[in-house]
């Protein structure tokens, strides 16, 4: 018989066959599993759930193999195409101590469950084996009854491992330089592996710039997500996609509607999962619906976008002390495509690292680290601050062994003795830089960011990623923090930079080590601002106008110039104060006119205070009404003249007074009163 005869025999069943054999890669776990239950020592029902194209079908197949060798009858059932009513395939396994029963797409049949435990599992015979596969998972009522503990095993089916994923990149035969952004994409997803790299293969093009085009993006978003109930499901689930994790006040805020009934309903979605800070799907659906969403309807994913930020930076403000990291990684992480360090290395729910409040008991293990990590002069420094504020320091361990490894410090000061200066030459420099430059103003303070870390534990890894979220944290929750200081020992902070950070020109010492110590002006570029800066991602857009700052003098000098002026829109425009947080915070507005409109409202304000009608009066018939002189402006109130001159003093500094202490707390502070 020649080669072409051969090559024509047999049934294209067989090939069909022989090429999924080929192509099954992993799964050693639920092979061993099954091996286990099909050679009696196991369960007697195998569940195994998961997301669509995760592979359920092709483990079916497997496990109908590795029954025929071991000389058992198998029989399929496909969800799919069985009809509630039509069980009698099903039915031989009742006949046949034997059967191997598969049941495959048995989302399609869910609502047999409860016969299928109540009535027919319990008439099988002992050593049979049933085998179900669907994308949801077994109803609780499985697990709570203590009659199936040993008879069901549940089997999750996720992603392959790395190698796995490779190996079947391997016998798809996609080019080496285009594996990699093939298995990013992918994430141990045997659809979007496969169909990915079908694609791939037959487009080409640029390696680096690979991504999956709008019919890959619509083929798996059918076969993994399907149709959903309405659009409000669908914006839910965008929403679940875009964020780093969903909770029900998070779907409340992005998304108008019953939040309540729409979280319920994603996390029983199979391709979504459970964490300690809410839901997340799996990566490569998340991938999709980004990729779709932006595609299909760029304004809607906007909108959506600003929703979510405005919520997560509320959250970053408000959040508790224990809360403020899960915050804040969040928030970096709605920004992760445009180049903010949103800094993910692990699972969702797997942090390798954990933070806590250092207590009195923990200061011999700080001052170990520290000297292991910086030596005995940054030791020293540890132990000065740590007496004196305990409260400042946290203690970074790793999750599996309990071991200490770093230890940061954020220290508030809002004046320095003399044995402070003398007991650590960074803090002294910070605080040098900051008298020399601007100094701080009344009720306000500086911050200096210490840290030791182990050298094994430096650079890009996950315990400093938390580091660095408790940073930024502090930087957004600062309440009147005048100037912020962060000493490194690195040579080239660049990350710090992108958050806007300069190196002051002086580098302080302690022994022989010399740190670079990064300074931020938080009056200048104010907590919000910064916010926008370091979400933009780098780049000439990213650049923030800085803000005058003044010293109380000054800005009540500038006030009452501004009041003398209130009716030239021109003069107004040259005023320090627009350039000031005062106007800044009124987003929005001309400056020259968000200063007039400011003056005039805290003129108008003195009315809501009895005391100080008198001093509305005297600044209204001054300054709103044009008045001319002082002497007409007192005799259209009907006062002696050295009567009127002292209401309109005292109105002047209260507008002063009131307008500083906004400048100082924020536009939305209360107004000021004197006591």
């Amino acid at each position: 018989m020649s080669s072409g005869t051969t090559n024509k025999s047999g049934l294209l069943g067989s090939r069909l066959q022989a090429a999924r054999e080929m192509a099954f890669v992993g799964r050693e776990e639920e092979l061993a599993v099954f091996n286990a239950a099909l050679y009696g020592g196991g369960c007697s029902v195998l569940y195994v759930h998961g997301p669509g194209g995760i592979g359920k079908s092709a483990l079916l197949r497997r496990f109908a193999q590795e029954a025929a060798v071991a000389g058992r009858p198998v029989s399929m059932v496909d969800g799919l195409m069985l009809k509630p009513s039509a069980a009698s395939e099903a039915e031989l396994v009742i006949r046949d101590a034997d059967m191997v029963l598969l049941v495959d797409d048995f989302e399609r049949i869910q609502g047999l469950e409860g016969w299928l435990r109540e009535r027919f599992l319990p008439r099988v015979p002992m050593g049979a084996l049933v085998v179900i596969a669907g994308r949801n998972p077994p109803d609780m009522r499985w697990q709570a009854d203590p009659a199936w503990a040993g008879a069901l095993e549940v089997l999750p089916l996720r992603g392959l491992r790395a190698g796995d994923a490779q190996a079947l990149m391997d016998s798809t035969g996609v080019p080496a330089e285009l594996r990699e952004p093939l298995l990013a994409f992918a994430d141990g997803h045997p659809a979007a592996l496969l169909l990915g790299a079908t694609v791939a293969v037959k487009d080409g093009g640029a390696a680096d710039r690979w991504t999956p085009n709008q019919d890959v993006v619509a083929t798996l978003l059918d076969q993994l997500v399907g149709e959903l109930p309405s659009a409000a499901h669908r914006h839910a689930l965008e929403i679940c996609a875009h964020a780093y994790m969903t909770t029900e006040d998070l779907l409340r805020a992005a998304l108008p509607g019953d939040a309540g009934a729409l979280f319920r309903w994603l996390r029983r979605l199979p391709f979504v999962e459970s964490s300690s800070l809410g839901l997340f799907p799996h990566e490569v659906v998340r991938e999709l619906l980004e990729a779709d969403l932006r595609w299909r309807d760029p304004e809607g994913y906007a909108v959506m976008h600003d929703r979510i930020h405005a919520h997560l930076a509320e959250r970053v403000r408000t959040a508790s002390d224990v809360d403020v990291l899960g915050a804040v990684a969040a928030l970096l992480y709605l920004h992760r495509g445009n180049g903010a360090p949103a800094g993910f290395h692990g699972r969702h729910d797997e942090g390798g690292f954990q933070e806590e409040v250092v207590r009195e008991e923990d200061v011999g293990t700080l001052l170990r680290v520290a000297t292991a990590a910086e030596g005995a002069a940054s030791a020293a420094c540890a132990a000065f601050w740590a007496e004196r504020q305990l409260e400042a320091f946290r203690l970074y361990r790793r999750t599996d062994t309990g071991e200490p490894v770093a230890f940061s410090a954020w220290l508030r000061l809002a004046e320095l003795d003399e044995e402070e200066l003398t007991a650590d030459p960074v803090v002294a420099m910070a605080w040098a830089h900051a008298r020399a430059t601007t100094p701080l103003r009344a009720g306000e303070h500086l911050a200096v960011s210490r840290l030791w870390t182990l050298p094994q534990y430096r650079g890009n890894s996950p315990v400093m990623d938390l580091i660095q979220w408790r940073v930024i944290g502090n930087c957004l929750r600062g309440e009147r923090m005048a100037w912020s200081y962060i000493e490194t020992r690195h040579p080239n902070p660049a990350y710090l930079r992108h958050y806007g950070m300069r190196d002051i020109s002086e580098q302080p010492r302690l022994g022989d080590d010399a740190y670079t110590l990064l300074v931020h002006d938080w009056r200048a570029v104010p907590a919000q601002a910064w916010l926008e800066r370091i979400v933009a991602g780098p780049g000439p857009s990213a650049a923030t106008a800085r803000l005058a700052v003044l010293s109380q003098a000054e800005f009540a000098e500038a006030v009452r110039k501004a009041l003398r002026q209130l009716s030239r829109l021109d003069a107004l425009a040259a005023s320090p104060l627009t350039r000031t947080r005062l106007i800044a915070e009124r987003a929005g507005q001309n400056p020259a006119t968000a200063l007039g409109d400011l003056l005039r409202q805290a003129i108008d304000d003195l009315r809501e205070d009895p005391r100080s009608v008198k001093f509305h009066r005297a600044l209204s018939v001054t300054f709103l009404r044009s008045t001319p002189t002082q002497e007409l402006a007192a005799q259209r109130l009907g006062l002696p003249f050295t009567t009127y001159r002292r209401h309109l003093t005292a109105g002047v500094e209260r507008v002063c007074a009131d307008l500083w202490h906004r400048e100082l707390y924020g536009t939305d502070a209360p107004a000021y009163r004197s006591t």
